[in-house]
């Protein structure tokens, strides 16, 4: 039986369930792509990925609208806006949050001064900056539009405690948050890619700087008035008339469904703020495809949106990176070209896709806390897969390849990364392991590459690629991913790798646990012991209370989730950081009385000597990590 007609007869019985395991299974991926055009085969597969996606992951509420050749051809909303009244999805009229969509909104806007003279991509930006500077943390290499438009700048990243809110009292003027919340730049501008919401939202201040608007004033009248969006909007809380049709936050949790407070991202509005419908994201998108006009209504020239498209940044020209502002992304077949941005906010992840050759707009959101991001990562690619396939030809792993495959071996982090706070923490455990497997491929995460071309490899059966980078030494040093151009990852020394760390960690809790014990069992011993074996057994208690505190505290701070760690970190997680001070102290102290035990032979034997030692050995180390991982003191936006 062909795909189309398996297509028909589980869209007529509704197999929705069987139609899933269908695409996951990779079936429906072939090199014939299916009728994008056939209505019945559309409703059939979105409706076969989606629905039962959204039951298993308990998202409350989704959308997808396609638009092909200025047609919406396929427009459906899924579960509900609001549970208790049973108000279902409507595509037309719902509000979704886009998340880092919005950027698009405020890069169109950076490219209509640009248009208008009134901007330049390459002037430092501190030359539009009136309420403060970015500081030039590197001399003669200022940050500039361009720097900002390609995830270039340099600045580190940084989200916890500030980035979100749902307290509306929180919300603070534009210029104020973006002097508040400052991150270093850790890198100089153009020599990696790092994706940043702070900058972002710098270049909405610099939008609202250059025309004289607020931002949110500008991208009312400059973009959504002109293009029609009649329900779109950054202003926040929501507007009344909107609030009524926005699509309510639940988290699901003991098999019910709780309602959230509004997502306040404001204080970064440019970057992440837009409450819209996908209709309106349909006008959007339509002028994007007609370059830059749509109905005589126009937000950019042909020739600006052509160079955001065709100008940007890549660290290897064999792989896509970023335009000025927009994805440039792998999926479909080559020439298809997909480009526009994906988002995320702590309830919902969005897809607004794009092709010019097939005229063609996919946008997709869904909500839902913890797990919004189901519908999302099984949907999107499986459609593109599916309608605008791309041929993958068999590759045989180079017979030689294991001479030259141990130097990818290691562990990579993204440069996408928090470096100087404790959230730099993170990083540590979203590393991503690179293995010289016995078959000649590479291990890259889960998934095995195969080498097509010096430092280019591609997933075995799949079209996936990634470019290693490597130094004029030859030695490699990081990688990027086609399609994935605000990603960029880095070889980490060992000193930042869990399997260095995890051992270590667990070693010194180990030891410091056996002073608790020992105490325990031989606390009458300890009462005896004269003054100055009692002081050095008192700086290893001392040490091992301190470690343990902090462990319990900042254990426990980080209990209420990752969702709430964003709108603001919890008073038992600030506590916490007064324990690794402490600890400093102690350890310093239990140095000196390690001296004063060899120094005067003192503790029962050189057995207990030693161990004495090793105690002092992993509460150093434990120093060490609190320093390294900026653990030490209140290393944190408050």
């Amino acid at each position: 039986m062909s795909d189309r007609g398996l297509i028909l007869r589980l869209c007529q019985r509704q197999y929705f369930f069987v139609w899933l395991l269908i695409v996951l299974c990779g079936i429906a991926r072939a090199d014939t792509a299916l009728d994008i055009n056939n209505p019945q085969v559309v409703e059939a597969f979105v409706d076969g990925v989606v629905i039962p996606s959204m039951k298993t992951h308990h998202n409350p509420s989704g959308v997808v609208m396609i638009m092909k050749d200025e047609k919406i051809i396929f427009a459906k909303g899924y579960g509900y806006t609001d549970l208790e009244k049973g108000i279902a999805v409507d595509p037309y009229t719902s509000l979704f949050r886009p998340g880092s969509i919005s950027k698009l909104f405020t890069w169109v806007s950076v490219m209509q001064l640009v248009e208008q003279g009134r901007l330049d991509m390459d002037t430092n930006v501190n030359e539009y900056l009136t309420q403060f500077n970015v500081t030039d943390s590197w001399p003669g290499q200022p940050v500039t539009l361009r720097h900002i438009m390609t995830h270039t700048a340099g600045f580190e990243d940084g989200a916890l405690g500030y980035l979100i809110t749902d307290d509306p009292s929180r919300i603070l003027p534009l210029a104020e948050s973006l002097e508040k919340y400052q991150p270093q730049r850790v890198n100089p501008p153009g020599a990696h890619v790092s994706y940043s919401n702070w900058a972002t939202a710098l270049a909405g201040l610099i939008v609202a700087n250059v025309s004289g608007q607020p931002f949110n004033e500008y991208v009312q009248e400059h973009i959504f008035d002109v293009l029609g969006m009649q329900r779109s909007t950054f202003v926040e809380p929501l507007p009344p008339e909107l609030d009524k049709d926005m699509a309510k936050v639940y988290r699901y949790e003991a098999d019910s469904y709780v309602p959230m407070p509004y997502e306040i991202v404001s204080n970064f509005g440019p970057a992440g703020a837009l409450a819209t419908t996908a209709y309106d994201m349909s006008l959007f998108g339509r002028a994007l495809l007609s370059d830059g006009a749509w109905q005589g209504q126009q937000i950019l020239k042909a020739e600006t949106l052509k160079q955001m498209l065709s100008e940007g940044f890549s660290h290897d020209p064999r792989v896509r990176g970023m335009g000025l502002g927009f994805l440039l992304r792998r999926y479909g077949p080559d020439g298809f070209d997909n480009f526009g941005h994906d988002g995320g906010t702590s309830a919902f992840a969005s897809h607004f896709g794009l092709s010019k050759k097939e005229n063609l707009m996919l946008f997709t959101s869904f909500s839902g806390i913890p797990d919004y991001h189901g519908p999302h990562t099984e949907f999107v690619r499986a459609f593109y897969d599916a309608f605008y396939p791309h041929p993958v030809k068999s590759v045989t792993p180079a017979d030689d390849f294991a001479e030259r495959g141990q130097k990818y071996e290691g562990t990579y982090h993204t440069w996408r990364n928090n470096f100087t706070q404790a959230e730099s923490l993170a990083g540590m455990f979203a590393a991503v392991k690179v293995t010289l497997m016995a078959d000649n491929t590479l291990m890259i995460g889960d998934s095995r590459y195969v080498e097509v071309a010096h430092n280019l490899f591609r997933k075995l059966n799949d079209y996936d690629r990634i470019a290693f980078q490597e130094d004029a030494d030859g030695n490699i040093v990081g990688y990027v991913i086609d399609g994935f151009g605000v990603m960029q990852y880095y070889k980490a020394p060992f000193y930042e790798t869990l399997s260095f760390n995890a051992p270590l960690l667990v070693l010194s809790l180990l030891i410091l646990g056996f002073v608790f014990i020992r105490l325990g069992y031989q606390f009458s011993v300890y009462r005896g012991l004269p003054t100055t074996e009692k002081n050095a057994f008192r700086a290893s208690i001392l040490v091992a209370i301190t470690h343990y505190l902090f462990l319990l505290t900042f254990m426990l701070g980080l209990s209420v989730g990752t969702t709430q760690l964003l709108y603001e970190l919890p008073t038992l997680l600030k506590i916490a950081f007064i324990f690794p001070v402490l600890a400093l102290l102690a350890a310093l102290w239990h140095v000196y009385q390690t001296i004063q035990v060899w120094r005067h032979s003192l503790l029962a034997s050189t057995w207990a000597r030693i161990r004495y030692t090793l105690v002092c050995g992993v509460s150093l180390y434990l120093v060490w990590f609190y320093f390294y991982w900026n653990l030490m003191g209140f290393q944190y936006f408050s």
